[in-house]
């Protein structure tokens, strides 16, 4: 358990990708802060699981990280719960597909918001006390689309690019202060929010579940396989770990293939 006694910091981490990482850094004895909405019972229910898989604790905020004050606020609870974050993992994020015309505004504005500018109030709010400890790491749940585009999806590419510049810029600022930031950038991953999105896509293509899974969301993806979450969280234990040291300033792709083609 080597991550005893730190603090690990998941934003968008109440289900999904996120709930992955937050259970792979409890079972190695972090003390959890997890960020994002749902059921309040559900959630209290989390933490208890957390606390009980790694021994320390694990708090929730529910703070809205569209807001620079959400991520503030987050940061802060933190803060008054173990001193500050050793780990930050910058998982929550959005999506909205439309056309460069026809693409509202407030949309833009607001994944921008939280897939990129809340990683970065993260981040510099987290930092000074990784320097004080002389330790740290900084990991941005990116996505494929950091390194290749699709149309329709103007906000969520500029975000995820953003992200990967973001880390190749704290690498950098931070490579001699023993904090490492990196990107994971998977393609498809099977998460609830992909499966309850395939019986309306075979309705409205009029698709059986096999033709949808192949031929609309793994296209891209040579391997026809989805990234499981728990593919990601591992990866991110790894770049936690001493092994990876040497590893900042990367952007590790898991998209089956998408992005060597």
């Amino acid at each position: 358990m080597f991550l005893k006694d730190k603090c690990a910091l998941i934003t968008g981490s109440t289900s999904g990708i996120g709930l992955a990482y937050a259970k792979a850094f409890a079972a190695e004895g972090a003390n959890l802060v997890i960020n994002g909405f749902g059921d309040a019972a559900e959630i209290a229910t989390i933490c208890k699981e957390l606390a009980v898989t790694s021994g320390g604790r694990a708090i929730h905020s529910a703070a809205d990280l569209t807001k620079r004050a959400g991520t503030e606020q987050m940061m802060a609870d933190a803060v008054a719960a173990f001193g500050g974050v050793d780990v930050l993992v910058s998982n929550a994020g959005m999506q909205h597909v439309a056309p460069v015309e026809e693409f509202p505004v407030d949309k833009w504005d607001a994944i921008i918001a939280l897939n990129l500018t809340a990683a970065f109030d993260a981040a510099r709010l987290a930092i000074p006390h990784m320097k004080a400890k002389g330790w740290g790491r900084i990991i941005q749940t990116a996505s494929a689309h950091s390194l290749t585009a699709s149309p329709y999806k103007a906000a969520y590419v500029s975000a995820k690019h953003g992200l990967a510049g973001l880390t190749k810029t704290l690498a950098l600022e931070l490579a001699t202060f023993g904090i490492t930031a990196n990107c994971i950038s998977p393609g498809y991953v099977w998460t609830p929010l992909v499966e309850n999105q395939i019986p309306d896509t075979m309705k409205a293509r009029n698709m059986t579940r096999e033709q949808v899974l192949n031929d609309v969301l793994l296209v891209r993806q040579p391997t026809r396989q989805f990234v499981l979450p728990e593919q990601v969280a591992a990866m991110a234990v790894f770049l936690c770990s001493d092994a990876a040291s040497q590893i900042t300033g990367a952007n590790m792709s898991m998209d089956g293939g998408w992005t060597a083609e």
